[in-house]
């Protein structure tokens, strides 16, 4: 069937701080984001099949605080409604925009979303010891009465305030994967696992339950591309690729990386959770269950980091 590329974009790639907030600026922001996937579609070189994932932190911030302020007035929803909501919101917005861009350039490939739900293990660690910030920050009295009266696991940021956090264990099964499997296979190009999927649990008489809960995207795009048997995974970041002594007056990029100089560097603490952290496990589970290579990049960066002139690319040994 040819190669399979999987890229996994963040939900910051989506925002524009110098836009207003509103669907326009939203579309706008998207038909920007969109043209290097086009320009690696319309390459003579380009890879036969594509899946896109893509983060969705400050639009679940966003209606998370929908949700708040009209609390008197409507029902509250659930943290996985409400990566439901974004996945539906974002996936519509990119693949008018991607099949827009690519229209533009005289190619005609489908491009469809799947609304995703990702399997959690109700005995992960993670559900212990919440730690993913989520939604706006709170003074410590109404975080102590949020705590009190909702159960809200809250964290102090120094200097910011306090904020919910919930869990964010490891994603362990892609309930719709069939379906993106056979998609790819009809060379549609498929935009799934929104904000690393909605949060789910398998229970004992096999139904499902949603979780208040956050899967982390790039962990659960390696299973995605793991799952489907992917060549390649490309993750798209803030940061022109992988770093030793990142901002520090010593930084170091690299062009090229092994998966045991990245181990060694992981080891050595040069990857925080909050930053590069998931993405480098990301790309260690990737490549330890058979994946070709791995590219960290920035999203305007794709085309020359597709040919090895940007980024960083990451590959077994």
């Amino acid at each position: 069937m040819g190669q399979l590329t999987v890229i996994a974009f963040g939900g910051n790639a989506l925002l524009d701080p110098d836009l207003p907030l509103g669907i326009d600026s939203q579309f706008a922001v998207a038909a920007r984001a969109v043209k290097p996937i086009a320009d690696l579609v319309a390459a003579s070189a380009w890879p036969d099949r594509i899946v896109l994932t893509h983060g969705n932190g400050p639009q679940v911030g966003f209606q998370a605080l929908r949700s708040e302020l009209s609390k008197d007035e409507l029902f509250e929803v659930p943290l996985d409604a409400l990566v439901a909501d974004t996945q539906g919101n974002l996936g519509y917005t990119l693949q008018r925009a991607l099949r827009e861009e690519l229209l533009r350039r005289g190619l005609a490939h489908n491009v469809v979303s799947v609304i995703t739900e990702v399997e959690a293990d109700p005995d992960d660690d993670a559900f212990k010891e919440p730690t993913k910030p989520i939604g706006r920050f709170y003074t410590e009295a109404e975080a102590q009465i949020l705590g009190s009266e909702r159960g809200w696991g809250m964290k102090e940021d120094p200097h910011r305030g306090w904020r919910r956090v919930v869990p964010s264990p490891a994603p362990v099964r892609i309930v719709q994967l069939e379906s993106i499997a056979r998609l790819t296979d009809q060379r549609s190009i498929v935009i799934c696992c929104g904000g690393g999927g909605i949060p789910v649990m398998r229970m004992p008489d096999g139904s499902i339950v949603g979780l208040e809960a956050v899967i982390d995207k790039d962990r659960a795009s390696a299973l995605l591309g793991v799952r489907l048997g992917a060549q390649r995974l490309i993750i798209t970041t803030a940061v022109d690729g992988v770093y030793q002594g990142f901002m520090t007056p010593s930084a170091k990029r690299f062009d090229t990386l092994n998966l045991t100089e990245l181990r060694a560097l992981a080891d050595a603490g040069e990857f925080p959770p909050g930053s590069m952290g998931p993405k480098v496990k990301a790309a260690d589970r990737f490549l330890t269950h058979g994946g070709r290579d791995v590219i960290i990049c920035k999203p305007e960066a794709l085309m020359d980091a597709w040919h090895g002139h940007a980024g960083t690319r990451i590959v077994p040994g």
